[in-house]
């Protein structure tokens, strides 16, 4: 199986929603995912985009043979007051049948190359704290894992 990571097109937005709703189910949040679809497409591809991403596709399995998007990393940049330009991670996620196969290090492997081209003083991201997978996939990254902070947010 041949996986290509190439920076995500408008076109990708379809699927990659599917992707979300996929994740939030995985996270056991699906009410959660409140954006909807003309907004998710325009914060990333309007005049002003707030997120880019990276998508890992393939041969499609359907009978078109078409290439499918089976993962995503969407990300964008943080400023830290002190550390500088950070790039923050907001979602990693392949396909549940793909999972396993190496797709989730290439997207992240992306990532990091992105980050030292932009001369980012390093990458932030969440995880949550009961995903064993996730957590064990960031440790081979040697990230470090502060469960000294608390996440704070408000909703409008």
């Amino acid at each position: 199986m041949t996986v290509n990571i190439r920076p995500a097109i408008k076109s990708d937005c379809k699927k990659m929603m599917q992707l979300i709703h996929e994740l939030a189910l995985y996270e056991k949040a699906p009410e959660q995912v409140t954006v909807d679809y003309d907004h998710f497409v325009e914060s990333g591809f309007g005049p002003n985009p707030v997120w880019a991403a990276y998508v890992a596709e393939t041969a499609s399995l359907s009978e078109d043979n078409g290439l499918e998007v089976i993962g995503f990393a969407l990300y964008y940049t943080r400023y830290s007051t002190w550390k500088g330009q950070r790039l923050y991670l907001e979602d990693l996620l392949v396909t549940e049948c793909m999972r396993g196969k190496g797709i989730g290090k290439l997207l992240m492997d992306k990532l990091i190359d992105h980050a030292r081209e932009h001369h980012f003083s390093g990458m932030v991201w969440q995880v949550l704290e009961w995903n064993e997978p996730a957590i064990a996939f960031y440790k081979r990254y040697k990230a470090d894992i502060d469960a000294g902070w608390l996440n704070c947010s408000i909703n409008f």
